[in-house]
Parts: C-alpha cells; structure tokens; sequence
C-alpha cells in the first residue's frame, strides 16, 4: 500500500517536469512567433530580395560611366548587397544634405552621405562600421606658386580667396579658419557641389577649397592645376547611416566589412578609386612611337579588316585601341575590362566576344561596338562630330551623351556639332545640371580629353611606319 506522503512527492515531481517542459515548449514556440511576426530588418532586407540604399550622384560616390555603374561607394555597398544575396536598390541624392533628408524614409536601409564617425553624428544618427580613412586638405591652384601666394598653413590664408559648398563640415572649417583670419575672402555656395568648387579652383575662378583627401585624390588625375596646400585637423572615419532599425543589419555589416578588409577587397578598391599611380600618361609621346614600332605592327591586319567591315577609318580604330590599352592585348583593369579594346564582360557577351585577350576577338568586337554607338545617333550628327561623339560614347555611355545632346538643344546650341557638345558636356559634373538630367552625373570633361587623345593619336600615326594602309 502507497502511503500519502509518496503520492504528494510524486504529484510534485510530475507537476515539476510537467510545467518545466510547458515552460520551454512555450518559450521556444513564443521565440518563432517573434521572429515570424516580427523579423529583425536584415530578415526582411533578405525576404524582400532588395537592399535599399541612399547614394551621392558623383565621382566619389556613384556615378554611370561608360561601362555602367561605378564609384567607391557603390562597389563596397554593391559587394555587401551580393554577400546578403539580394539586389541593390539606389536612390540618388545631389548632395549629403539631400542623402541625409532621405535616409529618413523607413524603406532605406543604408544612406551614404560622406559623414564622419565623429561623437556628435553618432548622437545624430545610427552610424554604422567605419570604411574609409580621409583628412580634410586645403586645396589650391599651383599657380599661386608663382605669385608667392601658395598658403603653407592655417597662418598663411590672408586675402585668398576661398570657397565650399553651404551646410557642408567644409564650410563649417572654413568658418573656423575665418573667425581666426577675417582677411581671407569666403565664399559659401548653395548650388555649387565640392567638385564643381575644384573644377574652379583648377581654373583659377578662386584660389583654394576644402575637401576631403579621397576626393581630392580622384578629382587630381583630371586637374593638372591643382595642388595640395597642407592638412586640416585629425583624421575622419567615414561610415554609412544606417536605418533607426537596424536590428540584424548593423551586426552582419560590421562582420562583414571585417571580412572584406581581411580579404584585400576592400584595398583592393580603394586603389582602383584613390590611387594615382594608376594613371597613365597616354601623351607620352615617346613611349608612343616605340610602341608603334614593336606592338602595332603584330595587329595591324586586324585593325585594317576591322576598319574595312565596319567603315571605321583605321587610325582612329589603333588610336583607341592605344589610349584603352597601350596595344596591350593582355590588359586589365581593376574592374574587369579586357584586352586590346578593353570591353567589358557585358559589351563582350552582347558583342558574342568570347575570349577578350584574343587580339582579333577584341579588335573585331571594339569595331563593332563603336559602329553600333555611331548608328544609334541621329542622322543629323555627321562627319568626324558623328566619330567623335561615338567616341565620348565609348568612353562615358551613350546615355550622357544623350543628354548632353538635350542639354546642348535646351541651351540654343547646335547639338550635332562636336565642338557645342564639347562646351556642354563638362555641365554634367555641375548639381544644377546633372540633377535634371535622367542619367545623373557623368564627367564629361574627361570624355572630351579622351576624345581629344584619340585624335592626336590618330595624328601621330603618321610620322610612322604604320601611315600606309
């Protein structure tokens, strides 16, 4: 017989077990139900398919260049989209105010709005990981060399005359430099983007600005007229602004920019933007002509079947060819375009191109894509303007050509003529401009100095044994 305390002990025991297993059965199902009903925003950027970021529309940012989308940002951000196996959904803004007035959307996931990593942000604003390293830099025309004028330090800005765009951590430098020298002639632009201020210091139109060194290391290779003066303050970190929920997000981005640094990606990229080492000089004339004499002749039948097929004159088919590669047929760039003529994987597929290091394949495959560029513009354009506009095409995509057509038409010019296009395009750099424009910025002063490059090239091409064709 059973005594009573023994069934008390077991009814305990069994309740015991009983509400323990309840216990976590119901922690474990409530743990399904939270993350069912309420997923964390890295679930959802993944259940959505799309990662939704917010970009600045220039050189250092995001930008539609000749062979599609390029800058700093976007690759990183693109890289990190392909990691989460997701597509990238950009928004573009003009300038950091508009980046940092649109990361307030609760769609947006990830803002890029050039801002430091500063104690004040982060109160501001959900920052998340650091990617890039920048200090602020006086730039300046090199030609104030000549009139003793060229500022050393903070100490020697009396009378020049120096500008930056408004509401910019710039203009708040500058103020400060002001308040400690109010000799020094300021000016604060509301419409005028960092690299339009540079584009007129390189001119001459003011003597220095402020800006960034990653930025100013990309605008160097394009302004032989500008100058580094001397560094202002401590080093920045810059890091993206991320959604006020950013539950999940923030910690796989911070994983994975570690992995990315670790793996040489990350510099990799920053070489390809910031690096001017990898500027070539392609009026050096002298490398030119040796190259004329020992790596052109092994293509000339290719560039002479090429220039017959597709009515291309021949030297300005070997002058592109030079200024792509320097007639290397095993060249690469840091994005991947290949060989003689250096196409892109995509141009090459739509070209039916398969191997892009094969001279001929190249060759043949570049004739053709810049006759396809020529028949796609209006009949109106003819000439050398049909060549040459085909050529900036090349160079910065069709799509900006076009609107530098429409730009040119707007403006009372005569858009089928190289030398109007010419004063326009160098417009697609400026805010005011681009921001109405449907393919955004593009630099079309490059496009122009490539064009021209071309042409000399093509000229040179006489003084050696190649001319006879």
């Amino acid at each position: 017989m059973i005594k009573r305390g023994s069934i008390t002990k077991v009814t305990i025991i069994l309740f015991s077990i009983y509400f323990y297993i309840f216990g976590w059965f119901s922690h474990s199902q409530y743990g399904l139900l939270q993350r069912y009903f309420y997923p964390t925003m890295l679930q959802t950027i993944k259940k959505n398919g799309t990662l939704n970021v917010v970009l600045i529309n220039s050189s250092s940012t995001y930008y539609l260049g000749g062979d599609g989308k390029k800058g700093f940002e976007y690759e990183l951000l693109s890289s990190y989209a392909s990691h989460l196996g997701v597509d990238l959904d950009i928004t573009v803004a003009n300038t950091a105010k508009e980046a940092l007035e649109l990361s307030r959307d609760e769609n947006i996931h990830i803002t890029s709005a050039l801002l430091a990593k500063t104690t004040q942000n982060e109160q501001l604003y959900n920052m998340g990981p650091a990617y890039l390293e920048v200090q602020e830099q006086m730039i300046c025309n090199r030609l104030l060399y000549r009139a003793s004028k060229f500022p050393k330090d903070t100490q020697t800005l009396s009378n020049l005359k120096i500008k930056t765009p408004t509401e910019t951590k710039y203009s708040t430098t500058l103020k400060e430099l002001l308040s400690e020298d109010p000799t020094i002639v300021a000016t604060f632009s509301d419409d005028a983007s960092i690299e339009e201020i540079l584009a007129e210091v390189a001119s001459g139109e003011t003597d220095c600005t402020i800006v960034d060194s990653n930025i100013f290391s990309i605008n160097q290779r394009y302004y032989s007229d500008l100058a580094y003066a001397f560094t202002i303050g401590s080093r920045d970190q810059l890091a993206w602004v991320l959604n006020t929920d950013s539950s999940g997000l923030k910690e796989d981005l911070y994983e994975w920019i570690n992995i990315f640094t670790q793996s040489g990606e990350l510099a990799r990229i920053k070489d390809h933007y910031f690096d001017n080492n990898l500027v070539i000089d392609h009026m050096d004339s002298a490398m030119f002509y040796k190259r004329a004499k020992t790596l052109l002749p092994k293509y000339v039948e290719f560039f002479k079947e090429a220039s017959i097929k597709y009515e291309i004159p021949y030297n300005v088919l070997v002058a592109l060819s030079y200024q792509e590669s320097q007639w290397n047929k095993n060249a690469v760039s840091p994005t991947g375009v290949r060989g003689l003529m250096m196409l892109t994987l995509d141009t090459a597929k739509t070209l039916k191109v398969v191997d892009r290091v094969d001279p001929r394949s190249s060759i043949i495959g570049g004739a053709r894509h810049l006759r396809e560029l020529m028949d796609r513009l209006d009949e109106k354009i003819v000439g050398e303007h049909r060549i040459k506009f085909a050529l900036a095409a090349y160079n910065i995509g069709l799509g900006h050509i076009f609107d530098a057509i429409r730009l040119a038409e707007k403006m009372g010019k005569n858009a089928y003529a190289w030398q109007d296009l010419k004063s326009v395009l160098p417009l697609l750099a400026q805010r005011k401009h681009y921001s109405k424009l449907r393919h955004g910025y593009a630099r079309g002063s490059e496009a122009i100095k490539y064009v021209e490059s071309i042409f000399n090239y093509s000229d040179m091409l006489y003084n050696t044994p190649q001319e006879s064709k």
